[in-house]
């Protein structure tokens, strides 16, 4: 079965997803939606999108769309996702899933209440890359992990206008990169521990919250882990700092230099992993069968029997993990969103 999509949202990112869609022979890109036509015709135009929808209920009231991609701003996404689950749509919603775990929790309720698959779309986890570094550190072949070391941070040239600085639209580090950093950490951290997720112990944070933009520019967060596990975390709209994933152990330590968009942008997809005793370090290209959106959509179509996606993709106990974590490290910071 080839799984029929439609996109809420123009943006950038719903974009990206669409071109990698089309290279991929499990879905279909059927329809999109914006909230103006001109907006969703121009985007239907560029990726040979049949229909174009100057509402977001019009193409879920479309019944030949079988799986939307949410790509709205984070404080639309609780509202589309639980409409799109009560219309029978599945669900791949922009992470964060929401602005909160009570959204969280509405979401995955509602997708449950109606028999929907829901996956929150952390497109890294569908990398194989992710899939060897969890082999390495179950083989040992770091020792025990004590350390890890999680960035992910940028700045442009944004107006004050931006939506990564405005806090009505979900604007600051934590919430729209810095949770790749929490999602990873708990990843780690839960293998280490010979499961698949671990929840942080303690946690504690900083973070510039600006006098304007009135969001976390750039936020930084320690965190303790069972285990003897330590993390540092850290993200930023406003500053630039090197994006990497990092985990040190007794016997060695290992590195992601790509590791949220591995084979985009010329990023080459690679682990390096220096051994204790090893003077030169093994480097590690990592082939992947698709490009990275579309092993992301692959997942959701291989999985929809299920209703939520296996380890490493995200499940929806670990979506929920990973918000009450966000909420921490916002609360830690002093960092509060205006009511959706």
């Amino acid at each position: 079965m080839v799984l029929r999509w439609g996109i809420i949202g123009t943006g950038r990112i719903a974009g990206v997803f669409a071109e990698d869609l089309l290279t991929t022979p499990s879905g279909s890109l059927d329809a999109v939606a914006s909230r103006s036509r001109e907006n969703a015709e121009k985007f239907a135009h560029r990726y040979h999108i049949q229909k174009a929808y100057a509402s977001y209920p019009e193409l879920l009231e479309d019944p030949e769309v079988d799986a939307v991609y949410i790509s709205t701003p984070h404080p639309h996404h609780a509202e589309w996702a639980i409409r799109a689950a009560h219309a029978g749509k599945h669900i791949l919603c922009e992470k964060p899933i929401g602005m909160n775990t009570q959204e969280a929790e509405q979401i995955i309720e509602a997708a449950d209440t109606n028999g929907v698959f829901l996956m929150e779309a952390f497109m890294y986890r569908c990398h194989p890359q992710i899939q060897k570094m969890i082999d390495l550190i179950r083989e040992g072949a770091i020792g025990q992990v004590r350390f890890i070391r999680a960035t992910f941070s940028f700045t442009d040239d944004f107006d004050e206008e931006h939506r990564a600085l405005d806090p009505a639209l979900g604007g600051g580090g934590i919430l729209d990169v810095g949770c790749y950093c929490t999602s990873v950490s708990r990843l780690i951290a839960g293998v280490a521990t010979g499961q698949e997720i671990a929840e942080p112990i303690e946690l504690t944070g900083e973070a510039c919250i600006g006098k304007s933009s009135r969001v976390d520019e750039y936020a930084f967060a320690q965190v303790r882990f069972p285990g003897e596990i330590l993390a540092h975390l850290a993200t930023g709209v406003r500053l630039e700092m090197e994006d990497e994933v990092s985990v040190y152990g007794t016997g060695g330590r290992l590195f992601l230099p790509s590791p949220w968009l591995p084979g985009k942008e010329g990023r080459i997809p690679s682990i390096v992993l220096l051994r204790s005793g090893q003077q030169v370090p093994e480097i590690m290209r990592i082939d992947a069968p698709g490009q990275l959106y579309a092993l992301e959509a692959d997942v959701v179509a291989a999985n929809i029997a299920n209703r939520q996606a296996s380890f490493p993709s995200m499940t929806w106990e670990d979506t929920l993990g990973n918000m009450r974590m966000l909420d921490r490290w916002l609360e830690a910071v002093g960092m509060s969103y205006p009511p959706s």
